[in-house]
This record gives C-alpha cells, sequence and structure tokens, in this order.
C-alpha cells in the first residue's frame, strides 16, 4: 500500500507544499479535521468579488492531504464556490474511479488516482477542497 500510494509525483507535491502558512488578516478562514486518522487543516483566504486572491494552509496531515492543500494553493487564485465545487466533483469522481485524467480540470489531480483502491484515505485527499468550499459558503451565505 505504501508504495500505491506515496509515489514521488506526490510527495513532490507535498514537499513544495506551495502556499504554506498564514495570511496576514485573512478575510475568511476554515479548520476541518480527519477524525478518523487525526489530519488536520486550516485554510485562508481574501477575497474579491467571491473570488480567492490569496490562500494559505496550515496542517497537521499526512503526505496526501499536504500533497493536496498544495496542489489547491498552486490553482486557488481566481477561484469562486462554484469553481471549486466543480473541482472537488472531478476529485470525487476520480476518487472512485468514474472520470480519467482527460477530464481533470488541473492535470495533477491525475496524481491522486492510486488513491481510488483506500477508500479511508479519500478524506486525506478530500479535506482542503472541504474546507475551502466550507470558506467559500459561508462566505457566500454571509454575503461578503
Amino acid at each position: 500500500m505504501i508504495e500505491e500510494l506515496y509515489q514521488k509525483n506526490l510527495m513532490r507535491l507535498a514537499a513544495n507544499a506551495h502556499g504554506a502558512g498564514t495570511l496576514e488578516h485573512p478575510d475568511a478562514e476554515s479548520t476541518v479535521d480527519n477524525p478518523t486518522c487525526g489530519d488536520r487543516i486550516t485554510i485562508q483566504v481574501k477575497l474579491e468579488d467571491g473570488r480567492i486572491t490569496e490562500l494559505a494552509h496550515e496542517n497537521r496531515a499526512c503526505m496526501l492531504c499536504q500533497a493536496s492543500a498544495s496542489l489547491l494553493s498552486e490553482n486557488a487564485i481566481g477561484l469562486s464556490l462554484s469553481d471549486v465545487q466543480k473541482i472537488r466533483a472531478e476529485v470525487t469522481a476520480l476518487l472512485s474511479g468514474e472520470t480519467t485524467e482527460n477530464d481533470l480540470t488541473w492535470e495533477k489531480l491525475a496524481y491522486f488516482e492510486p488513491v481510488k483502491d483506500h477508500k479511508s484515505r479519500h478524506i486525506c485527499v478530500m479535506l482542503p477542497l472541504n474546507a475551502l468550499e466550507k470558506i467559500l459558503s459561508d462566505t457566500e451565505k454571509k454575503g461578503t
């Protein structure tokens, strides 16, 4: 299992830690946990007109969650709630084996394909996306 999940491309994503850290005066933030394994991620954003202008994350999490957060950070600028929901749906489809890498908005999402056979690890990949969707959904509800 370790060899399947911990591939070099995922380890590089995690090691790059794109967006790791905190923002000064974020507009919104969310912390989410995976009670199964203890992963925790906090995502902070700055927003303008419902779109992300800056994103940072701090996590105490496994390599899969770290890689997912790093990839999210690489691509976050300009995303809206509907964009994040689309990406979440793509990742969900990828992890359930319902889509191929040709159907993915971000090419590097395909790196997570080996996780599909390990259902208990799906939440590790989804945690950063869940946190970001919560932030944007809550912000939209508040009308800010």
